[in-house]
């Protein structure tokens, strides 16, 4: 997967958006919750548009591609289904691109949401929806890649123990335009990243802060502003850097930080 597929997809949905009632799309699950998040700001439809894959292949006992194919077109042409966002159809459970992370290697339950849970579960042929998606999606965020023929380079870097800013100083010399700090514990920065991120924050580098923990509020810090450094609430870091490539790729903002709207 890669940010010309992405940008393919976004403006093919928004192209044929009045032509279909809904749209099913099949993809790997390495990066299904990038590219779920991703269309969930980019997309400007309010038809249903479902992601799906399998965590077993076709030839194995007990095959769950099929079955997953056949909840995500019966997801995608519920009525019930517009107007919630890209939605994800795994293992009968239906869930929100926002949200939605594997857990699991193998296990065909590896997608779930884990700060807020389903949105619904389909049995027998049919969606049962317990709640809406309260974060703004799709039509309400401000991001258009109509006119975008390539995305900004945004990379991640990671904080652990000894930790070295060595990554950190390769990617602003390459001239990416935004860095995600993959932090311990509430997105806190390893301390040989402080002033090589700040640094580049002040230079115009978007920086930003989320955690590499799977669950939980990435909270402001006290010094994030005086250093220029956004944080990004509820997102985990490949997520935030799908957001930080279609924000600065459609000059808008990202949604991170206090003063910005929470998409």
């Amino acid at each position: 997967m890669n940010d010309e597929v992405w940008l393919t997809l976004a403006k093919k949905i928004n192209a044929d958006c009045g032509k279909t009632d809904g749209f099913v799309i099949t993809h790997g699950t390495d990066t299904l919750e990038e590219t779920a998040y991703f269309l969930d700001l980019t997309v400007k439809c309010d038809k249903p548009v479902v992601m799906v894959g399998a965590m077993r292949p076709a030839t194995a006992m007990s095959a769950d591609g099929p079955f997953n194919l056949y909840n995500a077109v019966v997801t995608a042409a519920d009525k019930q289904s517009a107007g919630r966002g890209v939605l994800v159809a795994m293992n009968d459970s239906v869930l929100d691109a926002r949200d939605v992370t594997k857990t699991s290697t193998t296990a065909v339950q590896t997608f779930q949401s884990p700060n807020y849970g389903p949105l619904g579960s389909i049995h027998n042929g049919k969606v049962d929806y317990q709640r809406m998606p309260q974060r703004k999606h799709t039509r309400a965020t401000p991001f258009d890649v109509s006119k975008l023929d390539a995305l900004p380079k945004v990379g991640i870097v990671y904080s652990y123990a000894s930790a070295s800013d060595a990554p950190a100083k390769a990617l602003i010399e390459d001239g990416y335009q935004g860095i995600v700090s993959a932090g311990v514990g509430n997105g806190n920065l390893y301390k040989t990243l402080f002033d090589t991120l700040a640094t580049a924050a002040h230079q115009g580098v978007a920086v930003v802060r989320s955690s590499r923990v799977p669950t939980g509020a990435t909270t402001e810090d006290a010094g994030d502003r005086r250093r220029q450094i956004r944080f990004c609430r509820r997102r985990h870091p490949e997520p935030a850097e799908s957001a930080y490539s279609a924000a600065a790729g459609a000059d808008a903002d990202p949604g991170c930080g206090a003063d910005s709207a929470d998409v």
